[in-house]
């Protein structure tokens, strides 16, 4: 939602920087990764959007629910629960964690990349190699989700940030159908 974009970028910049002075990207990385998940499941979210609890009782419902994960250990990204809880923006910790992820991979010089293909990728060692071509075609390191749809007949569609290479068969059936109508 663009409400929660133009909320979480400020949220995701504040606790970036803060894991960067404890040394702890990675380990919040992980943890808003399971903070996401768990508000976008529909009992959560139920109790999450129940106005008879305060945040304060939510805020320790969820590091409840989340104990022994590592981040949680840390007194400030339990605060930073506690502090998205009061101001009642526990619903965007998924655009939060979409942000924060940004900013990890920007620091990296890396882009995530999602990798449409027609069949499921058969081995870690073929997925290894489209991602290491694209890698070279791009000139940057590559953080890629692999997901199948049966519609591209064969090829692959990369989506990159606002870049779409589409080298499907489908993409060039596209092309070859838009030039011969014009």
């Amino acid at each position: 939602m663009i409400e929660f974009a133009t909320v979480a970028r400020p949220y995701a910049k504040a606790l970036y920087e803060l894991a960067e002075e404890k040394a702890q990207t990675q380990s919040w990385l992980d943890g808003l990764a399971q903070l996401a998940w768990l508000v976008e499941q529909p009992k959560m979210s139920g109790l999450l959007q129940d106005s008879s609890s305060d945040a304060e009782q939510k805020a320790m419902d969820i590091i409840r629910l989340m104990d022994g994960v590592e981040a949680v250990k840390s007194a400030e990204f339990k605060n930073f629960i506690c502090v998205v809880a009061q101001e009642k923006r526990l619903m965007a910790l998924p655009e939060i964690f979409n942000h924060y992820k940004s900013l990890v991979l920007q620091k990296d010089q890396a882009k995530q990349a999602i990798i449409y293909t027609a069949y499921d990728v058969a081995s870690e060692g073929q997925g290894a190699k489209i991602v290491s071509d694209l890698e070279q075609r791009f000139n940057v390191r590559l953080q890629a989700t692999f997901k199948t749809d049966p519609e591209l007949i064969g090829g692959v569609k990369v989506v990159m940030g606002d870049q779409i290479l589409d080298l499907s068969v489908q993409g060039k059936l596209q092309q070859l159908y838009t030039t011969m109508m014009n």
